[in-house]
């Protein structure tokens, strides 16, 4: 009889264009994973309260608060936190900083390199799993 399969990450979508975020949650489920979007930043610290996300893919210029205070949000909760992914123009130096600052795992510049972010999910999904 064949392995079952192993499920996927559980990954959720912050970003306030919402054709970006069902894109990308398009793309992510095709390579097994399940994933909520939301669209600002008060509701991803909602939905990370209830959804408890193996990975955020996180904009940074979101509405009702940015992606650094969400980062940092998160990255403050007691117990496990998940692997956070800044996806996001800002690419300067100083917006590296700040990203690593705010907590932030990795930072990946849109538009995003989808071979490196299937990369980044299938070498999560063997931590974290």
């Amino acid at each position: 009889m064949p392995a079952a399969a192993k499920p996927g990450l559980r990954v959720l979508v912050v970003d306030d264009e919402p054709d970006n975020a069902e894109s990308l949650s398009m793309l992510l489920k095709l390579w097994g994973h399940q994933t909520r979007i939301v669209h600002d930043g008060k509701a991803a610290l909602a939905a990370a309260e209830q959804y408890c996300p193996d990975v955020v893919l996180l904009d940074i210029g979101l509405p009702r608060m940015d992606g650094w205070q969400v980062a940092a949000k998160l990255k403050e909760r007691p117990g496990k936190t998940p692997l956070v992914v800044a996806v996001t123009g800002h690419a300067d130096e100083r917006a590296r900083l700040h990203l690593q600052q705010a907590g932030v795992d990795m930072h990946l510049v849109k538009p995003v390199n989808l071979f490196m972010l299937k990369d980044l999910l299938d070498r999560s999904e063997v931590v974290l799993r």
